[in-house]
């Protein structure tokens, strides 16, 4: 029963959690405007370990979330779980954010319909996207995707959810094939089951080489259209 640190810093939200066999022993997260990870990463480290009476070095691996997302709270999430890694001579295992806000949305709700949109705010009305089938299974990679009208009226059921689908709620609300699930976020909770299983399979990334998944780059003059980017689905 491996015991697993989980570190999620992809978006807004700072989300630490420490699980055992996938189960959930103690957590701790802040969402906050201010983007406090770099002040409050380390603490939630020390804290969910102390709330479990357990130390680091009994840890198995350390999962961290590598995006898409936001630059600055990747480099931090990253680098504490490299250090981690590094000094206790543990393994790292890298995960999506999309992917993760994919499980804590299928965790809430259990009777989803049509295809999964996670999103994640890049500003303005863009996104990182991907689409998901019902079960979790990826169907194309991760993409920027620029909500608009056209996307939103394209004749399939979706269902969308992360803090990049609640900024365009407006849009939602006048699209009946449409599903919006307000307020899913990337807890470091919703990582558990998959970075147990990956351990389980003995699937670790390279210590050395594993890096954030930004999204894209500072500029990207080829933006996609929604879409465009719809057809990936």
């Amino acid at each position: 029963m491996p015991l697993i640190l989980t570190i999620e810093t992809a978006t807004k939200l700072c989300s630490v959690a420490l699980g055992r066999d996938g189960v959930v022993l103690a957590i701790r997260e802040i969402n906050s405007e201010k983007l406090a990870h770099a002040e409050k990463v380390n603490v939630f480290i020390a804290e969910v370990m102390e709330e479990a009476g357990l130390s680091l070095k009994e840890l198995d691996a350390v999962a961290v979330g590598i995006g898409p997302g936001s630059y600055t709270g990747l480099r931090i999430g990253l680098s504490a779980a490299k250090g981690l890694c590094y000094a206790l001579d543990k393994p790292i295992i890298g995960l999506s954010t999309l992917g993760t806000l994919v499980a804590a949305a299928r965790m809430e709700h259990s009777d989803l319909q049509g295809i999964l949109w996670p999103m994640i705010d890049a500003r303005r009305m863009e996104v990182f996207a991907q689409p998901y089938t019902t079960d979790g299974k990826p169907l194309a990679g991760s993409a920027p995707l620029i909500l608009d009208e056209a996307w939103a009226g394209l004749p399939e059921p979706r269902v969308v959810f992360g803090d990049g689908a609640d900024k365009a709620a407006h849009i939602w609300a006048v699209q009946s094939i449409i599903t919006h699930l307000p307020r899913i976020r990337p807890s470091a909770a919703a990582m558990l089951p998959e970075a147990n299983t990956r351990f389980a399979d003995g699937d670790f990334d390279d210590l050395a080489y594993l890096v954030p998944e930004y999204g894209k780059g500072a500029n990207l003059p080829d933006r996609q259209s929604g879409v465009e980017n719809a057809k990936m689905g």
